[in-house]
């Protein structure tokens, strides 16, 4: 099965859990801005949560499945609809051959993501399907999806068929169905155009005068046009240095929040480079990353302080929530 792309959208890639383990030879990871949406988006149709799917940025592509398929679109609200009807979120859908995925006006957020039951069939490159745009490797042949491109899928998961069959019961043979289930509303993102984002301390914050730090989590930053899937750079108040300092380059993360000569904080995002010479004030909190991948262009952030064990609690909650909701949806597939 392929699905075809009719219209690419302004920015859709193809994207997995991202490029791991060749970072000490410069190899950025990638992956998706938003992973907590891809994850649950593959969880929904069947597959593993680090399958391949599609990330859309503000303006979705358009879609026609070439076979029957089971699908899901999490993450911010594209207005999708399928053959004409309007597609609710965080849901698994039946779309019978010849269906026409569409996106209209961007609601919520700013990337969707697109999950198929199988994954996205592209070649592996150095252990990942994501697409890695500066080097042109990875996802269709390392460039951003294109009208006329025709993107296989793969063999469907056991549990992807029984949820496949389950939906299309119901279904007559050219109609979509909709799965009775949902998920709880605790499992949602509480997306916003201007959130607060919670850091716990870089590694130079102490580089910084009190003045700039104080400035840092009170003042409200903008994201600037330049930002892209490299980094956010963000303008706000100006940050710097107690005294002017010469670092050597070290590892970078995403949420890494470094800051320049010219004060400017920049957020490092899912095509970071691997390592950074600027001082580092700041890591947003991994439980955060999606909330601030959804900020759109001109939006804006700040900035609350939090402990590195509060951090990883609301890791752990996190990932607690998502075994559950994987635990469910296996009962589900076999009911």
């Amino acid at each position: 099965m392929s699905v075809r792309i009719l219209k690419p959208g302004l920015l859709t890639t193809i994207q997995d859990r991202g490029r791991f383990g060749a970072q000490k030879y410069g190899i950025i990871v990638s992956g998706p801005m938003d992973s907590y949406a891809l994850r649950i988006a593959n969880l929904l149709v069947g597959n593993d949560e680090a399958a391949a799917g599609l990330e859309m940025t503000i303006v979705g592509p358009e879609i026609e499945f070439e076979a029957p398929a089971l699908l899901s679109v999490c993450g911010g609200d594209l207005s999708p609809s399928l053959n004409g009807n309007p597609v609710p979120l965080w849901r698994t859908i039946f779309a019978p051959e010849g269906s026409r995925l569409e996106f209209g006006e961007l609601k919520k957020g700013c990337r969707a993501y697109l999950a198929v039951a199988g994954g996205f069939d592209v070649p592996v490159e150095m252990s990942s399907r994501s697409t890695y745009l500066r080097a042109g490797i990875g996802g269709w042949e390392g460039r951003p999806l294109q009208q006329g491109d025709r993107i296989p899928v793969g063999e469907l998961p056991p549990r992807s068929l029984s949820l496949l069959r389950k939906l299309r019961r119901g279904a007559g043979k050219e109609d979509t169905a909709v799965s009775p289930w949902s998920l709880s509303a605790d499992l949602l993102p509480a997306y916003a155009p201007d959130p607060v984002i919670r850091v716990i301390d870089g590694a130079e914050r102490e580089l910084f005068d009190e003045e700039s730090v104080s400035r840092f989590f009170s003042e409200t930053y903008r994201v600037l046009p330049q930002s892209d899937r490299m980094g956010y750079r963000i303008s706000g108040g100006k940050l710097k240095l107690k005294e002017q300092a010469e670092l050597i380059s070290s590892p970078v993360t995403f949420g890494t929040i470094q800051v320049p000569a010219d004060g400017d904080p920049i957020v490092l995002m899912a095509d970071r480079q691997t390592t950074g010479g600027y001082p580092r004030i700041a890591q947003v909190i991994s439980a955060d990353l999606p909330l601030l991948a959804q900020v759109n262009l001109g939006g804006k952030v700040r900035f609350r302080s939090v402990s590195l064990k509060e951090a990883q609690q609301h890791a752990v909650i996190g990932e607690r929530k998502v075994r559950t909701l994987r635990h469910g949806l296996v009962l589900q597939s076999v009911n």
